[in-house]
């Protein structure tokens, strides 16, 4: 298909009037002009728009046959494959709300997360709930045999307005915190990013991140959005170099969202070729910081691809700020979260609630069109959270408190300088722990690394501890240390070490730095 017939297409899709503001009309509207086009693929399984249209109308029907309407919670603990794409599109048909639970997630995590949400409905396939304790049989379906209800369109039951998912993410407390996004927050970011990111119905997008992390709510919507392919990775793809780039040449995939621990995996192992993916022309990241060094390799390898930083909490919906880099930056470069998409703001903010001069170090704000609601029934942590702001002019708006501190240029560039919980004070001096990794980042013996801190009785209040990865045997503390006192003062270098062949990492694909502190607490 020509370029100028791709755009053509996508015109065509944006001013059909059978788009409502609501997820699912996605779906239907691609299903209605391109129905054999494939929609999602894993592997050798392919399914067209009009396989998930069809199967999205009979679950919808199913479930408002056991009682499912609009606002109701429908859970789901299904492995990521096309039958589960289609399912969260059948719930939003059903009038109701998806909540993701990761099927390899602790027993106590799951019930945790169904004691809070209460939804109607479970969906399993194949008895995927075997972990799940005191739930009624009555409860959940088996998705993989439906009754033989129609395939035909289901009519609306709800509104831009109303719950499209709540996304569940780790507590300071260790109770998970349901966060409520609507309709309405995402098309307005999902309409930007197929605009901005000129995706067309002739694109292939990855779904790498798992569902119950919200960076997959655009891989699945900005895709159906266009009328695109979405690739599913196989499971190995995160713990294989040659895996992950095979997955990338074989889908010959033109947009990658990625979480940065991967892309520094990646280009560690030194795994990809000057000029490789040739059908690429863009690569997404969000959830950690990129360390510039390796945003340099993949730049250098790839000239032909663009390269886009995103930023933004869950409670502010998939992304609020966007950052595309226009030339290759130099090892020592910070990286800006940029500036707020459509609809969005960002306020950098003293204790005052003020804003702080160009170039200091302030609290990040997120406002505008993504901002969720807030916690499922705790208005504690909402109000907490989400405060009531007023600006100079007098304006009120509500903005969310991220809890990471930023700084921002004369311009209106925004930089993330680090988590406010990861300043810490040693020996009188404030810290900044992003600034040690920055610095660990640009020895390129280290395949990773991370710095987290451990409580101490001692002069230094506050031990730094550097978990990392060496490419080689040879790299021993003592030599980091010596390479570290070249970039940074003496009470920032780290005091304690633990050598890795991985770094732990949690669901989302980070890297669990509460595992990392409790293994130098306990001196494992």
């Amino acid at each position: 298909m020509k370029r100028n017939e791709q755009v053509r297409i996508f015109s065509n899709l944006e001013r059909d009037t059978s788009v409502t503001g609501l997820l699912q009309s996605y779906v239907d509207r691609a299903a209605g002009q391109r129905p054999d086009s494939t929609a999602v693929v894993l592997g050798s399984e392919r399914w067209s728009y009009r396989d998930v249209a069809a199967f999205s109308n009979r679950l919808a029907r199913t479930l408002q046959a056991a009682g499912c309407g609009r606002g109701d919670r429908v859970a789901f603990v299904l492995p990521k494959c096309p039958r589960t794409i289609a399912a969260i599109i059948g719930i939003l048909k059903a009038g109701g709300a998806y909540i993701p639970i990761d099927p390899a997630s602790p027993a106590t995590r799951a019930n945790a997360i169904l004691q809070s949400a209460e939804p109607k409905l479970i969906l399993t396939a194949g008895g995927g709930s075997h972990f799940l304790t005191g739930i009624s049989p009555a409860t959940t379906l088996d998705i993989s045999n439906l009754p033989e209800f129609s395939s035909d369109e289901v009519e609306e039951t709800c509104e831009p307005e109303d719950m499209a998912y709540i996304m569940y993410t780790s507590g300071s407390t260790g109770v998970p915190k349901g966060v409520v996004i609507t309709h309405a927050n995402v098309t307005a970011f999902i309409e930007w990013a197929v605009r901005y990111f000129e995706l067309s119905a002739d694109d292939r997008l990855s779904g790498h991140p798992p569902l119950h992390f919200d960076l997959s709510v655009f891989d699945v919507f900005a895709t159906f959005a266009a009328g695109a392919e979405l690739h599913l990775p196989p499971g190995e793809i995160n713990f294989s170099a040659q895996s992950a780039t095979g997955f990338i040449r074989s889908s010959r995939l033109s947009q990658w969202f990625s979480v940065p621990s991967l892309m520094t995996y990646l280009a560690k192992f030194d795994a990809i070729a000057f000029g490789d993916f040739p059908d690429l022309k863009r690569v997404l990241w969000c959830g950690e910081a990129l360390p510039a060094p390796v945003l340099r390799h993949w730049m250098e390898r790839l000239p032909h691809v663009r390269f886009t930083n995103l930023y933004g909490p869950t409670e502010t919906t998939i992304a609020s700020s966007h950052y595309t880099v226009e030339r290759i930056p130099l090892p020592t470069d910070e990286i800006p979260i940029g500036r707020p998409c459509p609809g969005e703001t960002l306020l950098v903010l003293n204790e005052q609630l003020r804003p702080v001069p160009p170039g200091q170090i302030g609290d990040l704000f997120i406002g505008g069109c993504g901002l969720s609601r807030g916690y499922w029934r705790d208005p504690a942590k909402t109000e907490a959270a989400f405060l009531l702001h007023t600006d100079e002019s007098n304006s009120n708006q509500r903005i969310y408190k991220t809890g990471d501190l930023a700084k921002m240029d004369p311009s209106g560039l925004t930089y993330f300088v680090g988590r406010k919980d990861s300043q810490i004070k040693s020996r009188g001096y404030r810290i900044e722990l992003g600034e040690i990794e920055a610095a660990l980042n640009a020895i390129e013996e280290l395949k990773e690394s991370a710095v987290v801190t451990i409580c101490s009785d001692g002069f230094d209040n506050n031990l730094i501890c550097c978990a990392y990865c060496p490419t080689t045997t040879t790299l021993a503390p003592m030599e980091i240390r010596s390479r570290l006192r070249s970039s940074l003062p003496v009470y920032m270098v780290p005091s304690r070490w633990k050598q890795f062949e991985t770094l732990p990492r949690n669901a989302n694909g980070k890297i669990d730095r509460a595992c990392l502190k409790q293994q130098f607490q306990n001196g494992v």
